[in-house]
């Protein structure tokens, strides 16, 4: 029998604020635990919350990046559940009237454009975190994460792969960091995801039990998780079983997902409009002024790129993929003026020596000056591609800037022509059996003339002087 997978993503996004939702508690990475709650977090008697507009804001951000609808009249609800790092005893969230309504997010996947459609994307705050380590068999909770406000962007069961599901997933990223309304940040649980994954016959319109898979924090580990998942779920099938609607966990180091919980529905939290909070009352004009403020989007930088510097598609939808890989580029085409060698540099030998350290762009141990200093060394000749790969090595190790290695190695390019054609004379005359092959014919001996003259010359001949100065004297 053959299968459709049907996956539907709930991606929570940390907001950038720098306090929480409903109180005034820093929202800061990596304090000491339980040192960033206040009594409003705390969920202390005789508290009040009071809504936290730059939320509110960052909220309408996405719904205008997204093309989403925003609701005028959004309202608060209380989601009852118990769990030690919920000190209230419920979560304060949106249900029947979330912020933002209706949207979508354009992927592309094998060369193909599909739209995904959103369908909500509702302000909820954060709970508290368990932690198991070195309590000695029991757990402790940190309340600092408690009440940091999120974006829970739901999208419609419409994925049908995980690589679908990776690729939207990554463009919601890059969008909330072009947005910056989040950090995007997975190791630290800014930006984390849910996957709703079921199967059914190939050709059924009603869609089969679902399992959800929680809190998968990386690209990686929610294809991996996915594809688990739909293989288990369809053996269970095939072997006449039936899938049961639970919460399950992925295990990373097994590549396994378990069960955790039986899969709740809405009415088991026994929702309610909170009373502490007054409804969302977000104006046209509030809209049009955040819409104003926007910052160039993914498409649109994409769209410029290939206007403004000739790229290819692929190039730019690589280079606008990346917030900072985009600002980087443009440093380097200001500081080079070269803007299809500044794009072959980053996207090769760059992003190779970044993903061989694991480190990220704006981490680099070479600036994009620096890197756009050394491209301007090759567009102007003082060096070869080949003696630049020696000199980006040393700018990696911060051996001194681009101007100081050339000069302290020797390494700047010989193009002068008497030097050339003197060395080419001395290799012609030590390899006269060669030379008369390559006039009778055999051309594929040019490479080992220019080997040989590179060679001699440590790499530092001028590739296009050198070529056809050799074919000149090679022809008698």
């Amino acid at each position: 029998m053959q299968w459709e997978v049907v996956i539907g993503l709930e991606v929570h996004a940390q907001l950038a604020t720098k306090s929480k939702i409903f109180s005034g508690a820093s929202t800061q990475f990596g304090a000491e635990p339980n040192t960033q709650a206040c009594p409003i977090d705390l969920g202390m008697p005789g508290v009040l919350p009071v809504l936290n507009e730059e939320a509110v804001t960052m909220a309408i951000r996405f719904g205008l990046g997204t093309n989403a609808e925003i609701t005028r009249r959004s309202v608060f609800a209380r989601k009852n559940y118990f769990y030690p790092d919920l000190p209230k005893g419920y979560q304060i969230s949106q249900l029947n009237l979330p912020t933002i309504g209706r949207g979508y997010i354009d992927i592309i996947t094998d060369n193909q454009l599909k739209r995904i459609n959103i369908t909500r994307a509702h302000l909820e705050e954060d709970a508290g975190k368990s932690l198991h380590e070195d309590f000695h068999g029991l757990s402790g909770i940190d309340l600092n994460r408690a009440g940091t406000p999120l974006l829970e962007i739901v999208s419609e069961p419409e994925i049908r792969s995980a690589k679908e599901a990776v690729a939207y997933l990554k463009a919601l990223h890059t969008l909330v960091r072009y947005l910056e309304i989040c950090d995007g940040n997975m190791q630290e649980g800014s930006f984390r995801c849910d996957a709703n994954v079921s199967v059914r016959p190939l050709g059924e319109t009603k869609l089969g039990t679902r399992t959800e898979l929680k809190n998968i924090n990386s690209f990686r580990f929610v294809e991996r998780a996915i594809n688990y998942e739909v293989e288990r779920q369809i053996s269970v099938l095939e072997n006449g079983g039936k899938i049961t609607q639970e919460t399950r966990l992925y295990d990373p180091n097994k590549n396994e997902t378990r069960p955790m919980r039986s899969k709740e529905e809405a009415n088991d939290y026994r929702y309610f409009p909170d009373p502490d909070l007054l409804p969302v009352i977000i104006t046209d004009e509030q809209i049009e002024k955040i819409r104003r403020e926007l910052p160039e989007l993914p498409q649109q930088k994409k769209q410029r790129f290939i206007a403004q510097y000739h790229l290819t598609e692929y190039d730019a939808t690589n280079l606008s993929t990346n917030k900072d890989m985009a600002e980087y580029y443009e440093k380097v085409v200001t500081a080079s003026h070269e803007p299809k060698l500044a794009v072959n540099w980053i996207m090769g030998e760059l992003s190779a020596a970044l993903n061989k350290a694991n480190i990220e762009i704006e981490d680099s141990p070479i600036s994009a000056d620096s890197l756009g200093n050394l491209i301007s060394r090759i567009a102007d000749n003082t060096i070869s591609g080949k003696i630049a790969k020696t000199i980006f090595e040393a700018l990696w190790n911060k051996e001194g800037n681009v101007d100081d290695i050339i000069e302290s190695r020797g390494l700047k390019q010989v193009s002068d022509v008497g030097a050339i054609e003197k060395l080419i004379d001395e290799i012609i005359a030590a390899n006269p059996e060669q030379v008369a092959a390559y006039r009778g014919g055999k051309d594929k001996l040019f490479g080992f003339f220019v080997g040989q003259a590179m060679k001699a010359s440590g790499g530092k001949m001028n590739p296009q002087q050198l070529n056809d100065l050799l074919k000149k004297k090679l022809a008698g």
